[in-house]
């Protein structure tokens, strides 16, 4: 069972009333996301918040609106954010993708999304569960996400989303046909050898010549964290 907290080195996740929890494959989306530039930037399902407090403090000149359709979540992340060192940055709408694009947002550098991806497999019995975790569930098809992104992204403006390879291959084609070209893609296996688990690709409107393809690898064979990924986590995790 996962703990009801998660103590990061600048800010505490608590994380009872949410559904998904803290994860691996989250904070590796919070860490490599390009903020490079960033100025203005939307967590889509933002559940406890995390990947909103990871961009606050990667990308201290950016403002962050993070929105979340389950009120319970909702409250959770706004309490984490009331919490946090940079309360003043990050605002919390509990809200669907369809309500806050009803609401005109002004348009986004960065936008990142760790959306639900079971698509079309037997859901979890936990309703909230399986809202954040199966497109299926109606919360937010890849097409709805990939065609915000299209409409609200500034000029040079990135969306990064964390995906299963087949699903981000799905996602990819989506976003292709939406206007939104995929620009680097990165592909996260637990073990050397194992199998890619996840990948996280940046999209934007500027389509390469040729998608730059980069591998992370969380643990070396023996079980410990692998040096790439203690280095991206350094800033975040209290012992690695």
């Amino acid at each position: 069972m996962a703990n009801d907290y998660f103590q990061f080195q600048q800010f505490r996740i608590e994380q009872a009333a949410c559904a998904q929890k803290v994860s691996t494959d989250a904070c590796v989306l919070g860490a490599v996301a390009d903020l490079s530039a960033a100025t203005r930037v939307l967590d889509i399902g933002t559940g406890t918040g995390l990947l909103a407090l990871m961009a606050a403090q990667r990308a201290p000149q950016a403002t962050i609106e993070a929105i979340e359709l389950d009120p319970a979540a909702a409250k959770q992340a706004a309490a984490n954010v009331a919490a946090c060192p940079w309360p003043d940055r990050v605002t919390v709408r509990p809200l669907s993708l369809a309500a806050y694009a009803a609401s005109q947002p002004a348009p986004f550098s960065h936008i990142i999304c760790n959306p639900p991806f079971f698509r079309g497999s037997l859901a979890p019995p936990d309703a909230a569960r399986a809202t954040a975790r199966h497109e299926s569930a109606g919360s937010l098809p890849f097409g709805e996400l990939s065609g915000f992104a299209a409409r609200h992204l500034l000029p040079g403006g990135s969306l990064t989303v964390l995906l299963p390879p087949p699903e981000m291959q799905q996602f990819a084609n989506e976003a292709r046909a939406g206007g939104l070209a995929e620009q680097a893609r990165l592909t996260v296996r637990h073990r050397p050898g194992g199998r890619a688990t996840r990948c996280i690709s940046q999209f934007g409107a500027n389509c390469p010549a040729a998608v730059p393809q980069a591998e992370l690898i969380i643990q070396t064979a023996n079980g410990t964290y692998s040096a790439a990924f203690r280095a991206l986590l350094a800033g975040f995790y209290l012992a690695l």
